[in-house]
């Protein structure tokens, strides 16, 4: 019998975040920092909305591209969030979650014989849907010294006459580094300067801490050059409703429509109807859970800071990584002994990408309550490894 998988899936790696996740879901009293996941619920008015939708009977298939009423509400939010207006009728697709935009751009943009540039860490999904296009990813190792963020000079160093795409990613996950306009101008002019396009995961936007989030796509010359990937998962705590979208120059958007067509016809419908009332009401819920993550932001600072952990300050997303390099082990040997000593589940900084060894990527959508019970438990270990149990 001939083999009947595709070579190239076949030598995609499985994500590394799931590993710890399927140990721990064995375990008794386990508490987990590690999956990316709001703890809120998602906002009554809009679970409201959804109930409604379906009460009405809107059980049926939208166009391709979504409802043009939430296509018109994106296309405004854009306008007032990242200062780039974009035509809801033609530059605006909705998918199935932030990664099927991620996977159709890359595949509409894409083919064997380019190079995508992808900075790590980053999410686990970018590597393996540029694989898929048979076009080859071309990893960018970022530092700890400069806070995760992109340089211009490494950026020179990887680009070369095959390169077509860039992969950014801030907020970021893991690191939760973001990139100010300042940072940003001299990766936008190198771009323009060497006919290259940006493919621009921005899901984390609404999750900033130190000024508003800035997209590479509202720089000059940018709009025309840039994809940006968003939703409603994060910011609006709407994992489960599937929905995310793209904004971009119709002709790339119009070729991702087609693709999306064939793949998944349209984003579920309750949830389209549902985000309509997210970005028109509930702007106050999604301040109030922003806020929230501050301070469980601040409150894991001050304990890093206070087990001598060494953590930039992150100051997006909902996520922390801490370099524990000092104790000697891989950031897998440190997440397993930690796991099966003080139950307490994160992931190694090495599920996302090789220059994660030596961290780890601890999520704070948790409660606080959970938050300060692992980091009890979690200095409770460092002590021991430090041949402090009775202290130093």
């Amino acid at each position: 019998m001939r083999n009947p998988l595709s070579k190239r899936i076949m030598e995609i790696q499985p994500s590394g975040i799931r590993k710890f996740f399927d140990i721990a879901s064995e375990m008794k009293d386990v508490i987990s920092l590690g999956v990316g996941e709001p703890d809120f619920d998602t906002p009554w008015r809009i679970r409201e909305e959804g109930i409604y939708s379906l009460e009405k009977g809107r059980t049926f298939y939208t166009s391709n591209a979504g409802l043009l009423e939430l296509r018109n509400e994106i296309s405004k939010y854009m306008a007032r969030t990242i200062e780039v207006t974009y035509q809801a009728e033609k530059e605006v697709v909705l998918t199935a979650g932030g990664s099927e935009g991620i996977d159709i751009a890359l595949r509409c943009m894409v083919e064997a014989g380019d190079e995508v540039l992808v900075p790590q860490p980053s999410f686990v999904s970018y590597v393996p849907c540029v694989a898929m296009t048979g076009a080859t990813p071309v990893v960018i190792p970022l530092q700890n010294e400069n806070q995760f963020k992109l340089t211009l000079a490494e950026l020179e160093a990887v680009t070369t006459a095959k390169t077509k795409v860039l992969m950014l990613s801030f907020p970021n996950n893991p690191t939760g580094a973001v990139m100010t306009r300042e940072d940003l101008l001299p990766i936008a002019e190198f771009v323009l300067q060497h006919d290259l396009y940006v493919i621009s995961d921005e899901i984390y936007s609404e999750l900033c801490y130190h000024g508003p989030h800035v997209s590479i796509a509202s720089l000059p010359g940018m709009r025309e050059r840039t994809v940006v990937i968003n939703g409603f998962s994060k910011g609006f705590a709407m994992t489960g409703w599937r929905l995310g979208y793209c904004c971009g120059p119709e002709m790339i958007i119009e070729q991702m429509i087609k693709l999306h067509q064939f793949a998944i016809m349209c984003a579920p419908t309750t949830s389209q109807y549902a985000a309509v009332e997210g970005l028109r009401n509930c702007s106050s819920d999604v301040e109030k859970m922003r806020k929230s993550y501050n301070e469980r932001r601040r409150f894991l600072m001050h304990a890093f800071q206070h087990m001598q952990i060494g953590c930039f300050e992150p100051f997006g997303a909902f996520y922390v990584f801490p370099d524990i390099r000092e104790f000697g082990m891989t950031s897998e040997e440190f997440a397993t002994q930690l796991l099966m000593a003080e139950k307490v589940a994160v992931v190694p900084g090495t599920a996302f990408g090789d220059c994660g060894e030596g961290f780890l990527r601890i999520s704070y959508a948790y409660s606080l309550e959970d938050i300060k019970e692992a980091l009890r438990r979690l200095e409770k270990f460092i002590m021991k490894l430090r041949g402090c149990e009775s202290g130093c």
